[in-house]
């Protein structure tokens, strides 16, 4: 859920699902931009695992308490099932 919804149009878009992203679909971004959750790296992949599709013009318009709480959910699917504290 986010902090703030955004606006596209006459749709407001307030909650985000996020899926695990499979190899290609980080393709041309640094695994170690992410890690660092560089922005221009979220802008990058997040419209490739959102749900509703995010735009990389959304997520340039997310605030910034809804970015990293988006980046810290992907960097949640780099960890391992043994490293995961659930």
């Amino acid at each position: 859920t986010l902090e703030t919804p955004l606006q596209r149009g006459d749709q407001t878009i307030d909650s985000i699902n996020l899926r695990k992203p499979a190899a290609g679909e980080l393709r041309g971004i640094a695994l170690a931009d992410l890690l660092r959750l560089d922005v221009a790296a979220l802008i990058a992949v997040l419209p490739r695992i959102t749900t509703p599709t995010l735009t990389p013009q959304d997520v340039q318009q997310l605030d910034l308490v809804d970015l990293t709480a988006l980046g810290t959910e992907l960097l949640g699917f780099f960890m391992s099932k043994a490293d995961s504290p659930l």
